[in-house]
């Protein structure tokens, strides 16, 4: 089997292990949360708990706390606990993170170059279904 994607070829098998990797990081991602907090911490940089979840906006305290839980287990947020009274917490993107967010400005550039384009066809598409 080729291994073709983002115009790469390559004879080489797909590596199960990598391919699943992908497919997780991809569902990841695609949650739009995580998308959220990379942008959010890249802007902003370290933020405590609550800022973070004020910036991002819309976010429950729990989908905060589940979505920064997974970051950190993937490497892509530290998270610093101070011990202090009362106590805070910390969250910085990692060297990992800030690649993923990168990674992720090809979207956007992608979503800025086709705007008018993807606007048309889904005027296009919601006229057709009016007329049916």
């Amino acid at each position: 089997m080729l291994y073709e994607w983002a115009g790469r070829k390559s004879a080489q098998p797909i590596d199960p292990a990598l391919e699943a990797l992908v497919r997780d990081i991809i569902g990841k991602i695609a949650d739009k949360w995580t998308m959220l907090i990379i942008e959010t911490l890249d802007a902003h940089g370290t933020l405590r708990f609550t800022e973070l979840g004020h910036k991002v906006g819309d976010i429950s305290q729990k989908m905060l706390t589940k979505t920064l839980r997974q970051m950190e287990a993937d490497g892509l947020v530290t998270r610093t606990v101070h011990p202090v009274v009362p106590p805070h917490v910390d969250y910085a993107l990692t060297d990992l993170g800030r690649g993923l967010g990168a990674a992720f400005c090809s979207v956007w550039t992608w979503a800025e170059a086709h705007y008018d384009d993807i606007e048309q066809s889904r005027a296009a598409f919601a006229a057709r279904q009016g007329a049916v």
